[in-house]
């Protein structure tokens, strides 16, 4: 019998191509079936393949997308990965879109050297801004690209947004008015602030966010001109120095470019102390709290030049709100729930841009920029029917209304039930009467409230969640999706937390499956957040 020699075992996928055996088997396999006479691939060939396969051969997954992680972590996990995936991971990870991007658009626009403004990430503030600097170095330290390879594209033009939907071409919207929401007793102040947008006829779905351009107190503007030493009327840029410095600037936090101005033109001592601060030092232990008045304050002696100085600051930018309206419900208006930010450095009051912008230097009628930022994987499902499980504590609760809101002039039919939490029942119950009402009329299934300043023990919704545990599993497992808004750092962990004990213990999983039964939640858009 003659024996019958098998064909060489054709290798077209060199081992160091980013693929698992089987997989890296299986590839061979096929291009080995189309290609009769192929020739393998050396090591650098096939380098050259995955290039133009896969951009730079890296994974795409993003262990760092974790808005609660610290940013040595997410830098370390990104050890290795091609640079535009360092950049993202020096990202604040929320996907607010306050940068008019998501996390991976923008680093990949930074990359590919579409989008030149390192400072757009506002979450990320100073961190992020000093870490994509110095990564920004790198790109022309990379190897430039083999000769043989293809001419890469002409860029296409830059596509400008409709007016009111990305903050490079904002909208004017009128402010129509305010109202507290918090009663007697409180220690918090929280506004319910609404827009009519009748007039520049934008709309939103809920989910959305909404962008103000705010604009810089009066007061703090004067005192930063006086301590210059300059005339409020001082032309910079074709404008007084004064409207500058309210309409065009950030004032808080001071930028390192400011502490450079000053290491540039002082010497000495103080020369040293402001190069250390601009390199991200903290000669004297407070950094954390200088703002552009302070810095003034803390060079005493050195005046810049007005010019100078408004070019050392960083562009104001928009700040974002969840909605908490339904266009289907009242069209052509529009509110947001806002905490108003005020507290005490060194004996001098330090206010929240925005926030106290709406809460008090804007009149009923006035106008200002807006713009309506599209939601990244936040949104009622599809199906009407679904149940949603909302846990919204303090102005978390700002979509979900919204959302109660639209699933009523929608008729949609599906279950829903809130969790909502603050301090105290009888001064922090946010649109308490609404609630109640909808809770009456059937549309809100279940309303399960926490006080965290009631009792003797602190109450949050995560302990809420876990008193009903059962309930809220029962609710999954008949198809609910769940939605979290609010603080990342503490409460979207806690709440996490809390469901993953909750299927581990209702769900008959041990901890790792449950963790992964959450994951997969994510996975299917059934686990949604929109937390900061």
């Amino acid at each position: 019998m003659n024996q019958i020699t098998p064909p060489p075992k054709i290798e077209i996928i060199p081992s160091s191509a980013p693929f698992s055996e089987a997989q890296r088997s299986w590839l061979n396999g096929f291009f080995a079936g189309l290609l009769s006479d192929a020739t393998p691939l050396s090591a650098e060939q096939g380098a050259a393949v995955m290039e133009g396969a896969a951009g730079d051969g890296d994974d795409g997954e993003a262990p760092w997308h974790d808005q609660t992680m610290p940013m040595a972590d997410r830098m370390k996990l990104a050890e290795g990965r091609p640079l535009r995936r360092r950049m993202m991971a020096a990202m604040a990870q929320q996907d607010c879109g306050q940068c008019g991007y998501d996390c991976h658009n923008y680093s990949e626009a930074i990359a590919s050297k579409s989008e030149a403004r390192l400072n757009l990430c506002v979450p990320g503030g100073k961190e992020t801004a000093r870490m994509l600097k110095a990564l920004y170095e790198e790109i022309d330290k990379a190897p430039a690209a083999p000769s043989s390879a293809p001419a890469a594209a002409p860029a296409a033009p830059a596509v400008v947004a409709e007016p009111g939907r990305s903050r490079d071409n904002p909208i004017a919207a009128t402010f129509l008015s305010r109202r507290l929401l918090n009663k007697k007793g409180s220690e918090k102040e929280t506004w319910h602030i609404e827009f009519d947008l009748s007039g520049c006829g934008l709309d939103y779905v809920v989910g959305d966010s909404f962008g103000i351009f705010a604009r810089n107190d009066v007061g703090l503007v004067d005192q930063i001109i006086a301590l210059l030493g300059a005339s409020h009327t001082t032309k910079v840029n074709g404008k007084t120095l004064r409207e500058v410095l309210i309409d065009d600037v950030s004032l808080s936090p001071a930028p390192d470019s400011l502490f450079e101005l000053i290491s540039f033109i002082t010497g000495g001592t103080t020369r040293e102390k402001a190069r250390a601060l601009a390199q991200g030092e903290d000669p004297d232990g407070d950094a954390a709290t200088l703002d552009v008045m302070a810095v003034l304050q803390k060079f005493s002696g050195v005046r810049p030049h007005p010019e100078a100085f408004v070019e050392a600051l960083e562009p104001l930018q928009p700040r974002l709100y969840s909605i908490s309206s339904s266009h289907n419900a009242t069209p052509g208006k529009l509110s947001l729930t806002v905490d108003c930010v005020r507290y005490v450095i060194n004996k001098r009051k330090r206010l929240g841009l925005a926030s106290t912008f709406l809460a008090e230097r804007i009149n009923p009628g006035d106008e200002l920029k807006v713009y309506v930022q599209k939601a990244h994987g936040f949104a009622l499902p599809q199906d009407p029917r679904t149940p949603v499980i909302m846990i919204g504590p303090g102005t978390g609760v700002a979509p979900f209304r919204a959302f109660l809101l639209d699933r009523r002039a929608t008729g949609a039919p599906g279950k829903n039930w809130l969790f909502f939490g603050h301090q105290r029942s009888d001064c922090d119950f946010f649109y308490a009467d609404e609630l109640n009402a909808l809770k009456t009329s059937g549309l809100l299934t279940r309303l399960s409230l926490a006080w965290s300043r009631d009792g003797d023990k602190k109450f949050y919704v995560q302990d809420r969640m876990r008193e009903v545990g059962r309930e809220l599993w029962t609710w999954l497992a008949e198809g609910a999706n769940i939605y979290v808004c609010g603080d990342a750092k503490r409460m979207a962990k806690d709440v996490e937390r809390a469901l993953v004990d909750i299927v581990a213990q209702f769900g008959a999983r041990t901890t790792d499956e449950a963790v992964s039964f959450v994951g997969e939640l994510k996975k299917q858009g059934r686990f949604q957040q929109d937390v900061y």
